[in-house]
């Protein structure tokens, strides 16, 4: 598969997204969210994730208006939070994460949780805010293939994208599935397991193997399921090597190596019980 740092996909209502990103959860509002987006720009990275709950969408959008990379190169998602569930709540909290933000478009809007009960009316505020384009496009954020499953029965609208754990510890391969068949794209948070399991001798054998960290093995690995893929830094030195992955590939015999590691294991949220 060829890819660089500059590979995008094609959502399904035709807007082009990065297939690599950085995760900015836990990053300090202010000037360290400043100081990374601005460094990991200057890497050569385009897309850019926050969400309400970070605390730091305003950074992100000073970040990029003090860049002199041209806007429509980057691409930036933010969220909404479960607290803002429910139509009129939704359409708030988005106008609140457009003007923090501050710049003319969010280009995708996710629901970060399936709030039970109020998911689908939060879906058709996310539907109106597309009709009015401030967002180029909407998605969700944990949502299950039962998830999925009710929001496509009761919508003519398909979210562009699902934001879910992923990794060789937690290779969702039926809902990948699902996702492709559906034209979903799935992104992948948490794909380095928070650096719980970085420390794996298996994962140190490959890493070994290829002549790279174990961070690279994970990155690409999922970018080689052709999953989006956005590994979260606040260092410049992991900032830059976690970008390095584009000048190697997984043997397919390693890739089903690196799948059978699975075993459903959430370094996060497990969404699977929520009704």
């Amino acid at each position: 598969m060829r890819l660089n740092l500059q590979s995008r996909t094609i959502l399904n209502n035709g807007v082009e997204m990065p297939m690599f990103g950085l995760g900015i959860w836990s990053i300090a509002s202010g000037g360290p969210t400043q100081k990374v987006v601005k460094y990991a720009l200057a890497c050569g990275y385009r897309l850019i994730d926050t969400a309400k709950l970070y605390r730091n969408e305003r950074d992100v959008g000073i970040a990029v208006k003090e860049n002199d990379i041209p806007r429509e190169e980057i691409f930036i998602t933010t969220k909404l939070w479960n607290d803002d569930h429910g139509y009129n709540k939704a359409i708030k909290a988005f106008n609140e994460s457009y003007k923090k933000i501050g710049l003319d478009y969010i280009d995708l809007y996710l629901i970060h949780w399936p709030e039970s009960g109020l998911r689908g009316e939060s879906w058709k505020a996310l539907e109106k805010i597309f009709e009015e384009g401030k967002c180029r496009s909407i998605g969700v954020s944990n949502y299950t293939t039962r998830h999925l499953e009710e929001l496509l029965n009761s919508s003519s609208v398909v979210p562009a994208v699902n934001q879910v754990e992923f990794s060789p510890f937690l290779y969702q391969k039926n809902l990948l599935g699902y996702c492709n068949k559906h034209d979903i794209k799935l992104e992948a948070y948490s794909p380095l397991t928070k650096g719980r399991r970085l420390g794996d001798p298996r994962l140190k054998n490959f890493a070994e193997k290829y002549g790279r960290s174990v961070a690279q093995i994970l990155i690409r690995w999922a970018l080689q399921h052709d999953v989006i893929v956005i590994p979260k830094s606040s260092n410049p030195k992991h900032i830059l090597e976690n970008s390095q992955v584009y000048d190697f590939e997984i043997s397919l015999s390693d890739m089903k190596a690196l799948d059978d590691l699975n075993e459903n294991y959430h370094s996060t949220w497990d969404p699977a019980d929520i009704k």
